[in-house]
């Protein structure tokens, strides 16, 4: 076993050492009085051993990648690449979504009550509602919105309003988008890094981004649909500051970025990816004003018509602890919450950051395109890290920072012995998948 390989282990038996404490302090805090409001810490889940119909698909889809995605990534004409990754992920995520059975596993899952598809009929006047949405977001308001309503702009609530009027409504529906958008993040990330670093490197993190335990959850999520909308406004600006029709793509980065503020309040920490982005580009200052413009078409649809984000947003930290987020042990979560993500991004995704801070810290010997996919991923690690510290997070985060965890899974690219590391992720993600039912 060469060194590095033992180093990499090392990295992965702290992370399991990290996931395994968090399960036994969490059991112990529930035991002694349950302020943790998840069924299996640190993950919102419950253990349920089950099989599905999605069984054997996610069996025949982790075998193939293993067997045959280093050497298709590494052969295959560029583009055709990109429709393989999204086509292999969705195929991944529907599979794995498909264990917990049609019903349970997608077409209820945006219906509970909790969700967004609770309110398709309040919003029969989208002017006035979303003037009046800020009425409605703490708990003791007149008919307050649902949860996940009430955390979010109401950008997220009106795709599915969209989605209804024309004629695709529904919690079935609902599902497929979230489950086939989310899946073109793998392909978004793919971009960024070609763009960025080098195409070799990316051709090496693709398998990594098609077979990822985050499958579990970005199916059914809506935050795996909001990770895509993020992921291409940072591949578009990726395309942009490197010359590739810099003012059709740097509009095209603001107006998605512009949007994705309107999906997740959270997501507003974007501002980190996209400024080491710009960073790493040449034309930084020709593609701002375009990027600018974009940026503020969504906001300003919203503001004209009524909704205030700022207001929103306040009063949301009122509603997160009014709930469980008041009770939810920070000093507990601050830390668990790095186990979930353990749990998301899998083995090879912490030996591959394992080899980032390595290459980073050798800088004068590891090449310029390693050293920046090293940035791009700390900018990613960064993000995570700065939402997990504001302690508006706790909990659920397998979910939520799914957006930021995407990212950390181009780590893959820095790791030998590919069939290995992606058999780990793969192991991994049909274990959770089987023994538990996950909140998502």
């Amino acid at each position: 076993m060469n060194r590095d390989l033992r180093r990499d282990l090392y990295a992965v038996a702290a992370a399991a050492l990290l996931v395994v404490t968090a399960a036994l302090v969490g059991v112990a805090v529930k035991r002694a009085k349950d302020v943790l409001h998840v069924g299996w810490p640190p993950l919102y889940a419950n253990w349920l051993p089950h099989v599905g119909p999605g069984t054997p698909a996610a069996l025949t889809v982790a075998v193939a990648v293993v067997a045959y995605g280093p050497a298709l990534a590494a052969r295959l004409p560029w583009r055709p690449l990109l429709w393989t990754a999204w086509a292999t992920a969705t195929a991944w995520t529907f599979s794995l979504a498909l264990v917990d059975g049609w019903h349970r596993g997608i077409a209820r899952r945006l219906t509970t009550r909790y969700e967004y598809l609770q309110v398709i009929d309040r919003f029969d006047d989208i002017p006035h509602t979303l003037r009046d949405f800020t009425r409605h977001i703490l708990l003791g308001s007149p008919d307050h919105w649902p949860p996940h309503v009430a955390g979010h702009p109401p950008g997220a609530t009106l795709t599915f309003v969209f989605l209804d009027r024309i004629g695709l409504g529904g919690g079935a529906w609902a599902g497929v988008l979230v489950i086939t958008v989310g899946a073109a993040t793998s392909a978004a990330v793919l971009v960024t890094v070609r763009t960025l670093t080098s195409e070799a490197l990316a051709r090496r993190a693709a398998p990594f981004l098609v077979l990822s335990p985050a499958a579990v959850w970005a199916g059914t999520s809506a935050d795996g649909y909001f990770a895509a909308v993020a992921a291409w406004a940072v591949a578009f600006l990726a395309l942009a500051v490197t010359g590739h029709r810099p003012r059709t793509t740097a509009f095209a980065a603001g107006l998605l970025l512009g949007l994705t503020v309107y999906l997740s309040y959270g997501l507003t920490l974007f501002a980190v990816l996209v400024m080491a982005v710009l960073f790493l580009g040449t034309r930084r200052r020709a593609v701002v004003p375009y990027v600018i413009g974009g940026l503020c078409v969504v906001p300003v649809a919203f503001t004209v018509v009524g909704f205030d984000w700022w207001e929103a947003y306040r009063l949301l930290v009122e509603r997160y602890h009014q709930g469980a987020g008041g009770f939810r042990p920070y000093g507990y979560w601050v830390w668990a919450n790095l186990a979930c993500t353990v749990l998301v991004v899998g083995p090879a995704t912490v030996a591959g950051l394992r080899r980032t801070g390595a290459a980073l810290a050798r800088w004068g010997a590891s090449s310029a395109v390693e050293r920046r996919l090293g940035l791009l991923l700390c900018s990613a690690l960064l993000m995570l890290l700065v939402a997990d510290l504001s302690g508006m997070s706790k909990a659920e985060t397998e979910r939520i920072w799914l957006p930021f965890a995407m990212w950390l899974l181009a780590a893959g690219a820095f790791l030998d012995r590919p069939r290995a590391w992606l058999t780990a992720q793969a192991t991994l993600a049909l274990l959770l998948n089987h023994l538990l039912l996950t909140g998502w």
